[in-house]
């Protein structure tokens, strides 16, 4: 069983910037896919960073391109988001996830509100 716990939410003014980190709980450097998803009220949960094992190729959602930038430190089984430039619409509960061949785990999600 992975546990991932997250931490670096919280409240930020518009253009402002705050780092999420994800620490879990197994060696994660030769099985787990890492990225980071949110979930804004009302919305479905959509996935904004992923990252490879090796840390070698990432994928973005479009809304957050330029912005935001994932990174994993296996040595470490830690995995953040570096948010900059960040909008009111980036206010969601932000969710660790690690993926295997066959599971998906989640950390219990940590909140990001975004002022205007």
């Amino acid at each position: 069983q992975v546990q991932l716990v997250e931490s670096g939410g919280g409240l930020v003014q518009a253009g402002g910037s705050l780092t999420l980190s994800c620490v879990a709980s197994v060696r994660t450097a030769s099985v787990y896919l890492m990225g980071w998803f949110r979930q804004a009220p009302g919305k479905e949960r959509e996935l904004v960073a992923r990252i490879s094992v090796s840390g070698g190729d990432t994928y973005y959602n479009d809304s957050v391109k330029g912005r935001f930038t994932i990174s994993r430190d296996n040595a470490k089984n830690t995995v953040s988001l570096q948010m900059n430039s960040l909008k009111p619409e980036d206010s969601a509960v932000y969710y660790c996830n690690a993926r295997s061949i066959t599971t998906d785990y989640w950390g219990q999600g940590t909140q990001v509100t975004v002022s205007s």
